[in-house]
């Protein structure tokens, strides 16, 4: 099953979406819809209420609310070397608000106040049962499914100290989307093919395979140190081909256009603005 939260003149809903179609469900959104529990999920499936088409709808963040923004960092080997890092033995965690958040069409908002600002294609994933100390198997069960994230950063910002989090989390930056695609219809996205484009020039191209601690890994990680409830958004990290790694560095201007896909789930398809355009 694939999920969309939309945006309407009476608020946002949750819908479902098959082909080029979106059904209306009953939740406000995703997370609510999720934080309604197992049933209200099924019966997702089956509900049928007012129809869209997929291309005339405006999406909103496919989690708009999310109770936690948990991201990593240095989860892809090319990654870490690019940035002069050394391999962690744990995950590398920060975390995001949910202004940070804006939906898989909406513009990027270049802060003014940065000029190092870069794209960072990643796979996430939504928490669809609470989950503490989770063995591989709880940690699995309670992913709900799978999604796009685009960590853009601030990288003047996030050098300033050595916790990252004043760089990563500026409003309206980081897109999320299109849809959550449910486990079982991207064999628990072990293996799919992510890339990022910036005005149709190839970025990053790598495999879901390739992180360094999988989902499942993660939830595990990080379950130990709270409890994951229904909603959290979790972002996996990014690959190699970020602009802070390139010789010299290249980072986003206005007007340029970002894509970020990744194979059976969608794309993500970002204008960049200036602040206050």
């Amino acid at each position: 099953m694939r999920l969309a939260t939309i945006r309407s003149t009476r608020g946002t809903r949750a819908a479902r979406v098959e082909g080029d179609r979106v059904i209306e469900l009953d939740a406000r959104d995703v997370g609510a819809l999720l934080a309604a529990g197992i049933d209200a999920v099924h019966d997702a499936a089956e509900h049928h209420g007012v129809e869209h088409d997929l291309e005339g709808v405006d999406l909103a963040p496919v989690v708009p609310h999310p109770p936690k923004i948990i991201c990593l960092g240095l989860n892809y080997e090319p990654h870490i070397r690019e940035m002069g890092h050394e391999p962690p033995d744990v995950p590398t965690l920060f975390a995001k608000y949910t202004e940070a958040l804006i939906g898989p069409r909406d513009p990027i908002v270049l802060p003014r106040v940065s000029a190092e600002v870069d794209w960072e294609a990643e796979l996430a994933f939504v928490i669809g049962a609470p989950v503490r100390h989770a063995d591989a198997a709880a940690a699995r069960a309670a992913i709900a499914g799978y999604t796009i994230c685009n960590d853009v950063s601030m990288r003047d910002w996030q050098r300033r100290t050595l916790q990252w989090l004043q760089g990563k989390t500026f409003e309206r930056s980081t897109p999320i989307g299109p849809v959550l695609v449910t486990p079982d219809e991207v064999d628990d996205a072990r293996d799919l093919a992510l890339r990022c484009d910036v005005d149709g020039e190839l970025r990053q191209s790598a495999r879901t395979s390739e992180l360094v601690f999988d989902p499942v890994e993660i939830v595990r990680y990080v379950s130990t140190i709270l409890t994951l409830v229904p909603g959290d958004l979790i972002s996996t990290g990014t690959p190699g081909g970020v602009g802070a790694g390139m010789n010299p560095p290249v980072f986003l201007r206005p007007g340029q256009v970002v894509r970020t896909a990744i194979e059976g789930i969608g794309e993500l398809r970002n204008r960049c603005v200036a602040e206050g355009d």
